[in-house]
């Protein structure tokens, strides 16, 4: 969903900085969604990038359940790919390209993951209306974006076109140099 533009989104040369173990200590897959994530859901990682949330969320699925990784950049697909080639992660992560202006996929999912892409997005209304159709009814949406990025007025504006088209908060976890925000339908 995110344009081409290189001043827009994180280039596929950049993937190694999405992907360091340094990472880890502030932005722990485990620990930031854990407490939401639980065998047989099907998971939905928007903006995937190099697969640093899609490979763990797997993982915590416990060999149930599916994760969609996601991403406009073949290139950010193409590591994943490689990353999970051969293993049991293979059947659990199912790889999509998306299109500038549409996710595209046919399944309902009960998680979507939207980690520091959203400011990425040109079309966000559009967006957050497809993700709503994709959830459900017990679904939830994680959307955090990064300090550095996304200053406090542009999330509060982007919280409030959420919640137009249909969302709830429902809690605002701390994240490290982020903001965050937990939604349902």
């Amino acid at each position: 969903m995110p344009t081409q533009d290189k001043n827009r989104i994180c280039p596929v040369e950049s993937a190694g900085g999405l992907d360091n173990k340094l990472r880890k200590f502030g932005q722990n897959p485990r620990k930031l969604l854990g407490k939401y994530i639980q065998p047989n859901m099907s998971i939905l990682d928007f903006g995937c990038g190099p697969g640093f949330f899609s490979i763990e969320i797997a993982k915590m699925l416990n060999g149930s359940g599916k994760v969609f990784a996601v991403d406009l950049q073949e290139g950010m697909l193409n590591i994943v790919k490689e990353k999970i080639a051969a293993n049991q992660l293979e059947d659990r992560i199912h790889l999509h390209q998306c299109s500038e202006n549409k996710i595209g996929i046919d399944a309902k999912v009960d998680f979507v993951l939207a980690f520091y892409v959203i400011h990425e997005i040109p079309d966000k209304e559009s967006f957050f209306r497809e993700v709503k159709q994709l959830l459900n009814p017990a679904g939830k949406l994680l959307v955090v974006e990064p300090k550095f990025h996304v200053n406090r007025n542009a999330f509060t504006n982007m919280e409030n076109l959420i919640q137009e088209v249909g969302f709830k908060i429902i809690e605002r976890p701390k994240i490290f140099f982020s903001r965050a925000c937990l939604y349902s339908i």
